[in-house]
């Protein structure tokens, strides 16, 4: 499998790594979108704005799987780097049974707190009934929605790169195919469409699975289901939650960030927010496109690293980072000549259509950048270094956003909080590269042989 990082072409590399996450997380984005879409056909702002508020949830409850999924890539990748294949099968083990005996307890606590959470999300009277309704069957798909983006990083790492684009892309068509059945046919509503995106992502997780017992069937090494092989020394679960859990906080604090938004929104009302959230959701074209690279890329940093290759270490992100720029700027371009086009999709009253437009040609400006902030991200992440990755993740979602969403509220109002972002990013992406270059990249792989030799040594 190791065949996959040690192509003589870095860019080639990057694009077979980076194409197929990027599609997998256009496959959700796409899903997110029918979910949109298929509400949006009841008419009713209030259904619209419920949904774009149960957003920060869902992402919440994906990034508890992150402490596992993202946390057992970053160590499998640089263990395979090392060639050290049984460690990486036992992880890989790990990651599966933790995130399943999660995805049971966030079920029982999710329906225990419903109305208290959709409260808290900014539901009013008006929506309130219709984000219970979304929350109580995300709730109870919760496990397999766990299960599926958990192993979606795990088998990236392992090789297994189609099988895991593969799983998004059939969990999602099933989630599409759903969402039409019980919007349009049963009028289901927003519950209608949570339910849809639980059984998806219980379709993903099967699949996943029979992947996972297939290769262990060939003798894929790299593969073990069995309950028996669950035996987690302190060493794995620390490697595992000391990357995982900054990689998790990255989703939390966002989610945080955006419902501190949308109750800034909320002011305005279930028009300002439906608006932003059509205007959002179009906006995630670019944004998700960059992690999907960045995720698709970060297991070739990590065994680079782990292998002790510090010059393509240093040469697959700066081509990483222009692509990126590249993808972001092709956006902008689109989003700022067809807005208009874009949200009518969706919308069919003229005032909501206007002030969608308008909300994405302010917030497209932001994706050229986001080539470079995700990448490093990546880089910290993929490298080991979670207090790096923490550290923008709190300087962007918690230190420089939320004081941002109150300032520029104060002084522009509404447009003022949808610019936020932007201002954010623009900071960002001067800081970004700084902390990429005092990290040194060439010299922390060389200190990491260095400190390995000695070690080998000793022994």
């Amino acid at each position: 499998m190791s065949s996959v990082f040690e192509g003589k072409n870095i860019s080639s590399t990057i694009v077979k790594l980076g194409v197929p996450a990027m599609l997998g997380q256009l496959a959700t984005l796409i899903y997110n979108l029918a979910d949109t879409y298929f509400v949006s056909l009841t008419k009713s702002a209030d259904q619209i704005a419920a949904v774009t508020l149960c957003v920060p949830v869902l992402l919440i409850i994906m990034s508890v799987a992150c402490v596992f999924g993202m946390g057992v890539s970053s160590v499998i990748a640089r263990q395979l780097g090392e060639g050290k294949k049984e460690d990486s099968a036992k992880c890989l083990n790990f990651c599966l049974y933790s995130i399943a005996l999660s995805g049971v307890l966030v079920l029982a606590a999710g329906l225990l707190v419903l109305k208290p959470a959709a409260y808290v999300i900014g539901a009013d009277e008006g929506n309130l009934g219709y984000t219970c309704d979304y929350l109580k069957w995300i709730f109870v798909g919760a496990p397999f929605i766990m299960l599926s983006n958990g192993l979606t990083h795990s088998l990236r790492a392992v090789g297994l790169i189609k099988e895991s684009t593969v799983g998004i892309v059939v969990g999602n068509g099933v989630n599409i195919v759903l969402d039409w059945l019980f919007i349009v046919i049963f009028h289901m509503g927003t519950a209608g469409a949570a339910l849809a995106t639980s059984i998806g992502f219980l379709c993903a997780t099967v699949y996943y699975i029979g992947c996972l017992a297939r290769e262990e069937r060939s003798g894929n090494e790299l593969v073990t289901l069995s309950p028996g092989s669950f035996r987690p020394t302190k060493g794995m679960v620390r490697n595992v939650v000391v990357i995982g859990i900054p990689g998790a906080l990255i989703t939390v604090m966002m989610s945080v960030s955006n419902i501190v938004l949308n109750n800034y929104i909320g002011i305005y009302g279930s028009d300002a927010v439906a608006s932003y959230g059509i205007a959002y959701k179009i906006d995630m074209f670019p944004i998700m496109l960059s992690v999907g690279l960045s995720q698709g890329v970060a297991p070739l940093l990590g065994f680079y690293y782990g292998a002790g290759r510090g010059k393509r270490l240093e040469q697959a992100m700066r081509n990483s980072m222009v692509y990126g720029m590249i993808l972001g700027g092709m956006f902008t371009v689109l989003f700022m000549v067809f807005s208009r086009g874009f949200a009518s999709i969706f919308l069919y009253e003229e005032v909501l259509i206007s002030q969608t437009a308008g909300f994405l040609r302010l917030l497209c400006f932001h994706a050229p950048l986001l080539g470079i902030i995700n990448m490093v991200i990546s880089y910290f992440q993929a490298l080991g270094r979670a207090a790096s990755s923490l550290a923008i993740t709190v300087l962007r979602n918690v230190v420089l956003f939320i004081p941002g969403v109150m300032v520029l509220n104060y002084l522009w109002k509404l447009n003022g909080v949808i610019l936020t972002q932007l201002v954010v990013e623009g900071i960002l992406t001067v800081i970004c590269p700084v902390m990429y270059r005092i990290s040194s990249p060439g010299k922390l792989v060389s200190l990491k042989a260095s400190v390995g030799e000695e070690v080998k040594i000793a022994s």
